[in-house]
């Protein structure tokens, strides 16, 4: 693939605004930024970045911007002089290259929307952003006044002796003027989740809540939210044949009801089969984006293969999935899923969740992480905890968010689950993955009400409120510790995770109430 890609021509750099999608593909293909799988669907590779850069990403730290950030962790400070350095070097970096620009919309409600313009230097990217954020109609693009600009300079590398970036990466945040700055990664999802970092604090002071989690919705109007990490199934289970898909990934709950952010989907496609996941398996067509998926000799897609990496991508416009909510709106939800692919094999396959219970999980965030699937982990799971399910792009407080879901608990009354999608009959290496369509059975009970109301044992590490019976899964299921052979055994792995949850929980002592607190796993 070219580098500097307009810099490579002769003729002068061009700016080709709101190009349609095939004119994008047609623009990535001869600008050799990527190749037409078998499936019509545009392959590109990223090249050093296959994921985000967190520890890469800074916030301006000036205005209100300054005193509203929890700074610390994921929120990092760069002062305004250094980004508008940056800022500038990336605007004579694209002197000689041709830029793309798409105007596109977040936020499905038209009380809360934020118009974004995307500058680019690949007809890929503004692809992916086309397909991503909301879409503007024909007669709205003649008046489109941008509220956000996002600038992506992505084959410009920053120089931290000059620049005072830590890498060659850096991804900015300018909230007071509305301002995102990208260099030195092609890595799309960047610029998916920069504008959510962005919305993550300008909705809330409306008054929205902003949620990390997929969402749909049945023909008698009943919303389901899905938060969870990526690899515990928010999207494919989201993608539903049953359910009308509102969205996948970035939703508000807002006076009026949930809705989407986004126009699209931006779905993990490592394994992915027809078989297993249809509605995701078929979107993938012209006008989709996949992300360092290896082709073969005859560029037929091998989603098996994660030898470039385990994050490989499909983007693709929401309307690709059969069934999907034309205006990204529903009502209030009546279900609200967390979900966690538990690698020990502890926690049961289903709880159901008490207020305090929804918050003490919501602000916990826990998942596991597999060994193998990133550099530096052992041979063993490893436990992780992301506040709210998605820390990374939480500039506010948790609690802030915290409170706000409490507030919707309160007025809307959805039930809350937790739902394990990870392990049964042992850790991971000795049980088995709970089966997909075991999830799904369990998932459809808790978003139809058909666990309202049944008799419940109460678990006595992990202080959870356990189904006895579901509708289609046995019974002995269940129950985690009935799958393990070793009785024993299962007790210690529990015990083990349930003191991961305290320590990790320990760091909200005093910002919230001592019924949250008691609603997590009890220290015997």
């Amino acid at each position: 693939m070219k580098d500097g890609v307009g810099s490579a021509t002769e003729t002068p750099p061009a700016r080709h605004v709101n190009l349609s999608e095939p004119e994008l593909v047609e623009a990535a293909v001869l600008r050799d930024e990527g190749v037409l799988a078998r499936s019509g669907a545009l392959v590109a590779y990223t090249g050093e970045h296959t994921g985000r850069s967190p520890k890469d990403r800074f916030i301006v730290a000036h205005g209100e911007t300054k005193d509203r950030v929890d700074w610390g962790g994921f929120n990092q400070q760069v002062d305004p002089a250094a980004f508008d350095a940056l800022w500038d070097k990336a605007e004579k970096h694209m002197e000689s290259r041709d830029v793309f620009v798409i105007d596109g919309f977040v936020g499905a409600d038209p009380a809360h929307t934020l118009k974004v313009r995307v500058r680019t230097e690949f007809a890929w990217h503004a692809l992916f952003c086309r397909q991503l954020f909301r879409r503007p109609t024909p007669e709205e693009l003649p008046d489109f006044e941008p509220d956000f600009t996002l600038f992506s300079a992505a084959t410009l590398e920053a120089d931290p002796e000059v620049d005072g970036t830590r890498t060659s990466t850096f991804v900015g945040l300018d909230l007071e003027r509305r301002k995102v700055l990208i260099v030195g990664s092609r890595y799309a999802g960047e610029m998916k989740k920069s504008i959510f970092s962005a919305a993550n604090v300008l909705f809330p002071m409306d008054g929205v809540l902003t949620m990390h989690c997929s969402a749909n919705v049945d023909d008698g109007g009943r919303v389901a939210l899905f938060f969870g990490l990526s690899g515990t199934g928010k999207t494919t289970l989201s993608a539903d044949e049953g359910r009308y898909l509102i969205g996948d990934d970035e939703h508000g709950w807002s006076d009026n009801g949930v809705f989407n952010l986004e126009g699209g989907c931006y779905a993990k496609c490592i394994d992915l089969s027809q078989e297993k996941e249809p509605q995701i398996f078929h979107a993938i067509r012209f006008g989709s984006i996949l992300e360092n998926v290896v082709l073969d000799e005859r560029r037929t897609e091998q989603y098996e293969d994660g030898s470039l990496t385990e994050n490989t991508r499909a983007v693709y416009p929401v309307e690709f999935i059969p069934g999907f909510v034309e205006d990204g709106r529903a009502g209030h939800a009546s279900a609200v899923v967390f979900l966690t692919a538990d690698a020990f094999g502890a926690l049961p396959p289903v709880s159901i969740l008490s207020k305090d219970a929804a918050i003490y999980h919501f602000l916990s965030g826990f998942t596991s992480k597999l060994a193998g699937t990133e550099v530096g982990l052992g041979t063993e799971p490893e436990a992780t905890f992301s506040t709210c399910f998605g820390a990374p792009f939480l500039p506010l407080a948790p609690s802030a968010y915290a409170e706000m879901l409490a507030d919707k608990i309160d007025r809307h009354s959805p039930e809350v689950f937790l739902i394990n999608t990870g392990w049964t009959g042992g850790p991971y290496g000795v049980g088995h993955r709970i089966d997909l369509g075991v999830t799904r059975q369990i998932v459809r009970a808790a978003t139809t009400g058909a666990l309202h109301g049944v008799e419940t044992w109460r678990h006595p590490i992990f202080n959870l409120d356990v189904p006895k019976t579901c509708s289609g899964i046995s019974d002995h299921l269940l129950d985690p510790s009935a799958s393990w052979p070793d009785k024993e055994a299962y007790e210690s792995q529990a015990r083990e995770l349930a003191q991961s949850f305290r320590k990790n929980f320990a760091r909200f002592t005093g910002t919230v109430s001592s019924d949250v607190e008691r609603a997590g796993p009890v220290d015997l």
